[in-house]
């Protein structure tokens, strides 16, 4: 047999399935790249706090920052630690999460509904929009002395300033993202032959997802600047009366370590909302599976 009829009888390899799997490494190495660089860069970004940290420890032991002005970061952990034993911390922390997961979704609630009201329609526009920007302008210390006397001091005008604060930016964001959705996406729609309600399902919601999100974000940071405020009306239970005890008392590591509390509920509920929004986002091309935009 000739090496000419041995290499015509070897069955050939298909050159699509040589691009196929050529590209499937790509794709894999690509993946795998892009995970290592969020990983790093998730590394980087914890990198300044825990430094800050170290640094402020540092310069409490060695008597360079005074304790009654600001007391190390160990003997806030401490404090903390204490207040977790008898559970004070525990019953204070659970009012205030109540209080602004019951504000967060009324609030938000209203917001979504007004804002898909106002984006929907020209005229829902004339009727709320003006009076909506009215409201939102006018500042939360100037509502206190109004909410007690609606609500007195029992726990539904706390809820009500954390729903007020919240609404706004659910309101603006979802407005925005109706108004910015692609209008050629839209006349695609109608020329396949979508309904109304099918544009607004497949293309206008998702369209508006992203500014939404956005919204969702922003409203969970304003959500616990509310409670702060809210909490100084007379109460009895909540961070932001721990601190105002606190304060009466001197008690610096406690007002300091509720700051800190609010500072890591805060970091917990922006990762909650980057991971909505990669749930929720997964199709949008600036949104991949490992979170980087």
């Amino acid at each position: 047999m000739s090496s000419s009829e041995v290499i015509t009888s070897a069955p050939p390899r298909p050159l699509a399935r040589e691009g196929q799997d050529s590209a499937i490494a790509r794709k894999a190495s690509t993946r795998k790249s892009a995970s290592q660089s969020h990983l790093k860069l998730q590394t980087i970004s914890w990198i300044v706090p825990v430094l800050i940290l170290a640094i402020w420890e540092l310069l409490s032991r060695i008597g360079y920052i005074a304790p009654q002005i600001l007391p190390s970061p160990s003997s806030v952990a401490q404090t903390g630690v204490e207040l977790m034993q008898n559970g004070t911390l525990l019953v204070h922390l659970g009012y205030s999460l109540a209080r602004a997961a019951v504000g967060f979704v009324i609030g938000g609630a209203i917001g979504f509904a007004l804002g898909l009201a106002v984006g929907f329609s020209r005229l829902a526009e004339a009727v709320l929009d003006r009076s909506v920007q009215m409201i939102r302008a006018v500042p939360f210390m100037a509502l206190l002395p109004l909410v007690i006397i609606w609500f007195g001091v029992d726990e539904s005008g706390k809820i009500f300033l954390v729903a007020l604060a919240v609404m706004f930016p659910i309101y603006i964001n979802t407005v925005l993202g109706i108004r910015q959705v692609d209008p050629k996406l839209l006349e695609v729609g109608r020329v396949t032959g979508l309904s109304r309600r099918e544009l607004v399902r497949l293309i206008i919601l998702p369209g508006a997802m992203p500014s939404i999100l956005t919204g969702v974000r922003y409203a969970l940071a304003v959500a616990w600047l509310a409670l702060v405020i809210a909490e100084t009306i007379a109460t009895n239970k909540g961070i932001g009366f721990l601190a105002m005890d606190a304060r009466e008392f001197l008690q610096t590591n406690v007002i300091v370590l509720t700051i800190l509390i609010y500072a890591i509920i805060g970091v917990i509920a922006d990762t909650v909302a980057k991971t909505l929004e990669r749930k929720l986002l997964a199709w949008h091309p600036n949104y991949d599976k490992d979170g980087n935009q």
